[in-house]
């Protein structure tokens, strides 16, 4: 059991070893860690025990017959998005485990607010990243059973892991590319994270966040990140943002997560960066990533959003949210 636990530690963090290097962050630097540093932390883990979270299961899709905006969160970094336009779903993992096998690695606490059968018509899904937690194989290939014809957006570099699955309609795409469809613009955005899927891919693919545009309206998805200036130049660049969804969770230990993952106080930064009218928290309470009690960024973004007087808060799965 300790090699398998050896061997996912190895699969999920990607000891910079066995790669070659190839995109990197905005500031030219890229989240390495040495063999040394990933035994330290494995040695070290204090794991939380398993908390929950209230779940609202949906089982149809009556919930989203609606003309207004709205959001909903699945669970992680899972979000089902209606800007008015377009139909948007983000991240999507249903999978019973964020991991490359199907009896190991981090298990869901909570179940999805909604199964893949029970979703609306879609008209898009965005990847940020081919982390197992935000890019799901499984997911993917069902979603396109039952939506053929819907676009995947993907960041530049994992179009051929789509391809060897036979997921088809993929579409690459570098930081500062848009798409449009219908009225809406989408522009893959910058962040701080990596990317890695094995012990030879370490950011061989791009990673990022997605801005969402349309008659005047802006939605952000901020994928997976840590603190930067990324931020100020994507309001600098498009605009300022009316809904974010942004990650607070998976940050301890700190030493050893925080080029890659915000506390909650950086996800507020992040906000006030966008000049964000409201965010939600996403990234929190669905697995168990990092060694922080599963409920505590909740408590922590709490404070961090009042001390700063904004409209950032918590939420449970499958509440619908609306975009005003």
């Amino acid at each position: 059991m300790r090699f398998f636990s050896f061997l996912f530690i190895i699969l999920t963090f990607n000891i910079s070893v066995f790669a070659e290097e190839r995109f990197t962050n905005s500031d030219g630097k890229s989240n390495n860690k040495s063999l040394s540093e990933i035994i330290r932390w494995s040695s070290e883990r204090n794991r939380p025990d398993p908390e929950y979270i209230e779940v609202k299961n949906r089982h149809d899709s009556k919930i989203f017959n609606t003309d207004e905006p709205y959001a909903f969160w699945i669970g992680h970094a899972s979000f089902l998005v209606f800007n008015g336009d377009i139909t948007i779903l983000f991240d999507p993992i249903f999978s019973e485990r964020a991991s490359p096998f199907k009896l190991f690695g981090p298990k869901r606490l909570i179940k999805p607010a909604i199964e893949i059968s029970n979703l609306p018509n879609i008209d898009l899904v965005v990847i940020s990243h081919n982390h197992y937690d935000h890019l799901d194989i499984q997911s993917l290939k069902d979603l396109q059973n039952r939506f053929s014809d819907i676009p995947i957006l993907i960041p530049r570099g994992d179009g051929q892991l789509l391809e060897k699955y036979n997921i088809k309609k993929a579409k690459e795409f570098l930081w500062w590319d848009n798409y449009k469809i219908k009225d809406s613009t989408i522009t893959f955005t910058p962040s701080q994270h990596w990317s890695a899927r094995g012990l030879t891919d370490r950011n061989k693919s791009l990673w990022g966040s997605w801005y969402v545009s349309y008659m005047g309206r802006n939605i952000f998805h901020a994928g997976d990140t840590g603190y930067s200036n990324d931020f100020k130049e994507i309001r600098k660049r498009l605009g300022k943002v009316d809904f974010a969804m942004i990650p607070i969770g998976a940050y301890s230990p700190n030493w050893f997560m925080n080029y890659s993952h915000v506390t909650p106080e950086q996800a507020v930064e992040i906000a006030v960066d966008l000049n964000a009218k409201e965010s939600v928290a996403m990234h929190w309470g669905t697995f168990i990533l990092s060694d922080e009690p599963v409920l505590e960024p909740k408590e922590r973004l709490k404070v961090a959003a009042k001390d700063k007087d904004i409209n950032f808060y918590t939420t449970s799965p499958g509440a619908l949210l609306r975009i005003k």
